[in-house]
């Protein structure tokens, strides 16, 4: 065990030894990798601007903070500090999520129609159109929240099993 701890505890140097970074970069781009196929699933057609972009599913946002958290928990313990300030992170994270963020996001959707509707000699007429996938929807935070678990288990199962041999 005390290998465990020298490998992922706060003092060690390599920044690859660093779980909770880890499990959240990790929890980050299967999210964005995902939501590359479940674009395709829905649309039928590859729209690599998904591996950068917000909104879709799952949630990144909230796979990122639940994964760190996690992370946090298993390695700290979920008495401290440290794990109270990550959970706290995660929980305004996807409830920022699921309210402003999506709000905001169907309000630039009745923006652009509005917009677009505009005669061309207006001065808005030719605008940029603003962003409208934002936000996320309840199912979509919760997916993001549920891979962020699992990858960080995963990472502390992997941590678990290096130690033993």
């Amino acid at each position: 065990m005390g290998e465990v701890a020298a490998a992922s505890s706060p003092s060690s140097t390599s920044i690859f030894a660093n779980y909770p970074l880890l499990s959240s970069l990790i929890a980050f781009a299967t999210a964005q990798l995902i939501k590359l196929f479940t674009t395709w699933y829905k649309e039928r057609r590859w729209d690599i601007k998904q591996l950068i972009g917000s909104g879709g599913m799952p949630s990144s946002h909230s796979a990122t903070v639940t994964a760190i958290a996690a992370a946090i928990g298993f390695q700290e313990g979920v008495g401290g500090s440290l794990f109270a300030i990550a959970l706290i992170l995660a929980c305004v994270v996807m409830y920022d999520a699921t309210g402003v963020r999506l709000q905001a996001g169907r309000q630039a959707e009745v923006l652009n129609q509005i917009v677009y509707e505009l005669p061309s000699e207006h001065p808005l007429a030719e605008s940029r159109p603003l962003r409208e996938l934002l936000g996320h929807t309840p199912p979509q935070v919760i997916a993001g929240g549920i891979l962020g678990i699992v990858t960080a288990t995963i990472g502390h199962f992997i941590i678990l099993a290096a130690s033993h041999t």
